[in-house]
C-alpha cells in the first residue's frame, strides 16, 4: 500500500471536522483565522541520506526539504522545531558541533528560528522537522484553473546525480563530483519567490518525489491532464554536459526526486509578469508546458515534436 491509500483508506476520514486539515491533500495545515501554516518532515538513514558521515550536510539537507514545504505555499518559514534520534555514535562532540553550526548558519541564511524539539536514543539516526509560518492565505494543490501554465524554478536532476555519485554508481571527476554532491546535500530552494508567488500562482508544491510524481499530485482528482515540452524542461550546464557525453537519456534524469524546487500553475495572462519578475529577483523560473481539458492526458513532447504518453510514477513511499 502506497502513502497516498493509506491516508485515504484510514486517517482522510478523521479531519472531516477540521478544515484547517486540508483533507491530508496537501504537505501544510493551515489555520486561516489564526493565520498558522504547519508543516512536519522525517528523514531517516539509509532511507533519506546514505549514512551519517557528513553531519553537518545532513542537517542542512533536512531544514531545507522541510521548510520548502511552506515555501511552495507562498509562505516564508519562521520557526522549525526539531527532533533528533540517534546513538553517541552519531552525536558525539564532533558531531554535535557540526550540527549546531550548520543550524546556525540555515538560521542566518533563512531567518528562521530553533524553537524546540526533542531527543530520543535509537540505532539508526533519524530527524523529524516542525516548520511554522504566518500567513492570511496559502496556495493550495488541486487549484488548477482551466488552460494553465506549468512552471518550475531552478533546474532539475543534479541531486540524483550526486546521490548516484555518493553511491558510488557514478564518477566524472574530482570537480564535477563535488558540484553535484553540493547540489544533492544543499538544494537551492527558491526563497526569494514565496512572497512573489501567491500573486500569481493557482497551484503550486514542491518537487521532492520527483517532477511527474509531483505534477500528478498537483492535479490529484481535478479532470485535467497537461502536456510538456521535455526540451524546456531546465537542467544545469553540468547535467546536460555529462548527458551528452555520456549519451544518456534527459528523461531519465529529471523526475528522480531531492530537487526542492517550486513547481506551480498560472494563467496564461501572467506570462510577461512572470518573466519580468524572474530578471528582478534574479531566479530562474521556466514555462514547462500546459494543462488541458483532456481528462487524464499525460504527453511529454520531445525535440522532435513527438508526443510520448507519460506514466511515471517517481518517488513513492510504500508499505
Amino acid at each position: 500500500m502506497d502513502e497516498f491509500k493509506l491516508i485515504k483508506n484510514y486517517f482522510q476520514k478523521l479531519t472531516k471536522n477540521n478544515p484547517s486539515a486540508l483533507k491530508l491533500n496537501d504537505d501544510v495545515f493551515f489555520d486561516k483565522k489564526n493565520r498558522i501554516v504547519l508543516s512536519i518532515d522525517s528523514y531517516n538513514e539509509k532511507f533519506h541520506y546514505l549514512n551519517f558521515k557528513k553531519p553537518g550536510l545532513v542537517i542542512k539537507k533536512i531544514i531545507r526539504s522541510s521548510i520548502s514545504d511552506l515555501i511552495c505555499k507562498g509562505v516564508k518559514p519562521k520557526c522549525i522545531l526539531l527532533s533528533a534520534c540517534g546513538n553517541k555514535n552519531h552525536f558525539n562532540k564532533r558531531n554535535l558541533n557540526l550540527i549546531s553550526k550548520s543550524i546556525a548558519e540555515e538560521q542566518k541564511k533563512y531567518k528562521i528560528m530553533l524553537s524546540g524539539g526533542d531527543t530520543t536514543k535509537s540505532k539508526l539516526s533519524s530527524f523529524t522537522i516542525v516548520t511554522l509560518g504566518i500567513s492570511k492565505k496559502i496556495i493550495k494543490r488541486n487549484n488548477v484553473k482551466k488552460n494553465d501554465d506549468i512552471y518550475v524554478t531552478g533546474n532539475l536532476g543534479d541531486s540524483y546525480i550526486g546521490l548516484n555519485i555518493l553511491k558510488k554508481k557514478i564518477n566524472i571527476n574530482k570537480k564535477l563530483n563535488n558540484y553535484f554532491i553540493k547540489k544533492y546535500f544543499l538544494p537551492d530552494i527558491p526563497i526569494k519567490l514565496y512572497k512573489h508567488l501567491i500573486k500569481f500562482a493557482n497551484s503550486s508544491i514542491d518537487i521532492s518525489d520527483g517532477l511527474f510524481a509531483d505534477l500528478y499530485k498537483l492535479v490529484n482528482n481535478q479532470k485535467f491532464g497537461f502536456s510538456l515540452y521535455l526540451n524546456k524542461i531546465p537542467i544545469s550546464k553540468n547535467l546536460s554536459d555529462y548527458l551528452k557525453k555520456n549519451n544518456k537519456k534527459k528523461l531519465n534524469y529529471i523526475s528522480k526526486g531531492d530537487d526542492y524546487q517550486i513547481l506551480f500553475s498560472a494563467s496564461k495572462k501572467n506570462r510577461i509578469y512572470i518573466q519580468k519578475l524572474a530578471k528582478r529577483i534574479n531566479q530562474k523560473i521556466t514555462l514547462i508546458g500546459s494543462f488541458t481539458n483532456i481528462y487524464k492526458q499525460r504527453k511529454l513532447i520531445d525535440h522532435k515534436d513527438l508526443k510520448k504518453s507519460l506514466n511515471y510514477e517517481g518517488y513513492l513511499h510504500k508499505f
